[in-house]
C-alpha cells in the first residue's frame, strides 16, 4: 500500500497492492497501521456510506463544520469517478487549490480527505459505486456545500465518460443552489486553517503524543 500526499495538504492518494489469480482479485483497501504511519493519527471510524451514480452525476463540493469536521476515506468499488479535494480552509497557504484522483475498479485506489477539506466527484460510468469511511456521523445542521462549477475554484471536470460518450452534468437541487467559494467565505461558512490545525493536532495527541481531545460535538 502506497500513500502519496496530494497538492492539497491533508489529503492523500492511496494505491493498494492487488493479488490476482484465475479466481479474481484480493486487496486491502484500508489498513490502520499504514494509515497512521502516513497520516500521523488513526481514523476514528463512525459511519460508512455508499453512493451509486449515473455517468455525469456531480456530487459536492461538500464539507462539515470544524470541530469535528468529517474526514473521509473513499474508494470506487465499481465503475469510475474523478474524485476531487478542495482546500477551503481560510488562512491556508493553498486556499482555493484543488487536486484529484481517478478512483476506479482497475487500479482500485482510494483517497483520504482530512477534516476541513471540501470533497466532490464526477461519475464517469453508469452505476459507479463509491464507498466512504467517515470519521463522524452525518449531521445535517453542520454540513455545507460549495457549487462544484464555481469558476473561482476552476475544477477541470471530465467531459467524456469512460466509454467515450460526452458527459452531461447532473447535480442535486441542493448542490445546484450551493454558494460559490467567495459567498461561502463571506457568510462565515468555511473552516479556518487554525481551527483545523488545532483539531487535527488533538487527534495526534490521542495517538500517544499528548492529552486526548474530548470536546467532540456531534450533530443530532
Amino acid at each position: 500500500m502506497q500513500f502519496r500526499e496530494l497538492d492539497v495538504p491533508g489529503a492523500w492518494e492511496i494505491t493498494p497492492q492487488q493479488h490476482g489469480d484465475a479466481r479474481g482479485v484480493f486487496l486491502e483497501w484500508f489498513k490502520g497501521s499504514e494509515f497512521e504511519a502516513a497520516v500521523g493519527h488513526p481514523l476514528d471510524l463512525r459511519q460508512a456510506n455508499m453512493s451509486v451514480s449515473a455517468a455525469g452525476v456531480l456530487r459536492g463540493v461538500h464539507f462539515a463544520d470544524v470541530p469535528p469536521g468529517q474526514a473521509k476515506y473513499v474508494t470506487c468499488v465499481k465503475g469510475a469517478v474523478l474524485d476531487v479535494v478542495v482546500d477551503i480552509r481560510v488562512g491556508s497557504p493553498t486556499f482555493g487549490r484543488w487536486d484529484s484522483v481517478l478512483l476506479d475498479d482497475v487500479d482500485r485506489r482510494a483517497i483520504y480527505l482530512g477534516e476541513g477539506l471540501g470533497h466532490a466527484f464526477c461519475s464517469l460510468e453508469d452505476g459507479s459505486t463509491v464507498a466512504y469511511l467517515c470519521s463522524t456521523p452525518y449531521a445535517p445542521g453542520r454540513e455545507h456545500g460549495i457549487h462544484p462549477l464555481d469558476p473561482e475554484i476552476g475544477i477541470e471536470w471530465p467531459t467524456v465518460a469512460r466509454d467515450g460518450r460526452p458527459l452531461t452534468f447532473e447535480l442535486s437541487a441542493k448542490d445546484e443552489a450551493a454558494p460559490t467559494l467567495a459567498e461561502a467565505r463571506a457568510s462565515g461558512l468555511l473552516p479556518t486553517q487554525e481551527a483545523v490545525a488545532t483539531y487535527v493536532a488533538s487527534l495526534r495527541w490521542g495517538n500517544g503524543e499528548g492529552p486526548m481531545h474530548t470536546g467532540r460535538v456531534h450533530g443530532p
